[in-house]
């Protein structure tokens, strides 16, 4: 029998510890330190807060920038690159796939593409954000509606697939500095 066969079998990887075990950590400090040693890469994470649930595919290939907040529940699919900028609101139950697969391929081969969102972003409750997405500094996209192209900044979107029906506010100065101690 080959040991070292066995033992790889028998011990989680990050990943099923980060989506099994570390986003049920309730102290967020304690929380965002596991996140970190597993591979999120954090601008600071001492900052922001990523919530209990966040559900992390491919933590190396995620990048959060300063007083960012996720909320309980997002899934992150990080697998072709997720980079968030700061201050950005990500309300709970979003979702954001990088993968994709090509349904006419025979092989129903997988392929990867970046998500990056802007700073001051605002992403609210229950969103879907497909991979290849850009979404500008400080556009909003409202609760539910499925983001397939990239979204301007200062633009607010809602819908399925999403469209522009609005414009924010271009004077923002807010820093998001929720970061409670047990989520």
């Amino acid at each position: 029998m080959n040991f070292r066969r066995v033992a790889s079998r028998a011990l989680p990887n990050p990943e099923w510890l980060l989506n099994h075990v570390v986003n049920k950590v309730p102290y967020t400090a304690q929380r965002h330190r596991m996140y970190a040693a597993l591979g999120v890469n954090f601008e600071d994470p001492s900052t922001g807060c990523l919530m209990l649930g966040v559900e992390v595919h491919s933590p190396h290939d995620l990048h959060v920038g300063r007083n960012v907040v996720v909320g309980p529940g997002a899934l992150l699919d990080c697998r072709g690159g997720l980079h968030i900028g700061a201050d950005v609101n990500i309300t709970g139950k979003c979702r954001f796939m990088t993968a994709k697969h090509d349904v006419q391929d025979a092989d129903f081969v997988a392929s990867f593409d970046p998500i990056r969102i802007g700073d001051r972003a605002w992403i609210a409750l229950g969103a879907t954000v497909l991979g290849g997405v850009t979404i500008g500094e400080g556009a909003v996209v409202t609760a539910n509606a499925t983001v397939t192209k990239d979204v301007e900044p200062y633009t607010i979107v809602g819908g399925t697939p999403a469209v522009k029906i609005g414009e924010r506010n271009r004077d923002l100065r807010y820093h998001l500095e929720y970061r409670p101690n047990w989520t």
